[in-house]
């Protein structure tokens, strides 16, 4: 986290009680999705309220040696530039089969035109090039890590 990015999170972390900041079990900053188009458009839904929920490939945090996320990390979700939006809490963590994915699970990630098919087919051409980038497999049956979160800073 650059110096930027932690004031920001330093700035909701005032606003907590000495027991809340210490029952956060993990804090990071990162943008979502792997092109400035997506990270830029997933920012703006996340601090619009619109996206509350993100999955990603079981295997990467396996091949990348990362522990899974937990319930009450903070992630200052940052823009293409590495600039802060906003924090989000995760208030929900699981895992499923991609082709077990909900439809209402799909509609919380709030992006394309918020259908189920579109989120099938968006997710299908994404993690099989991101498989590919980082030497896994990806087919319907592959594991993901179902994240749902809550914008906590800054507040409407």
């Amino acid at each position: 986290m650059n110096a930027q990015q932690s004031e920001y999170l330093n700035q909701y972390l005032e606003t907590l009680s000495s027991e809340q900041r210490a029952a956060v079990p993990q804090m990071i900053a990162e943008h979502f999705c792997s092109d400035e188009e997506n990270a830029n458009t997933c920012a703006a839904l996340i601090l619009a309220g619109k996206k509350t929920a993100s999955c990603s490939l079981k295997q990467a945090y396996l091949i990348e040696n990362e522990p899974l996320p937990e319930v009450g990390r903070l992630t200052v979700v940052l823009n293409w530039a590495q600039e802060p939006v906003c924090i989000v809490r995760l208030t929900q963590v699981s895992t499923a089969p991609f082709n077990e994915v909900t439809e209402d699970f799909a509609r919380a990630e709030g992006e394309g035109d918020g259908s189920y098919t579109w989120w099938r087919e968006a997710h299908i051409a994404f993690f099989t090039a991101y498989a590919n980038e980082i030497g896994a497999e990806f087919d319907v049956s592959s594991e993901l890590v179902l994240e749902r979160f809550e914008k906590v800073y800054p507040l409407p």
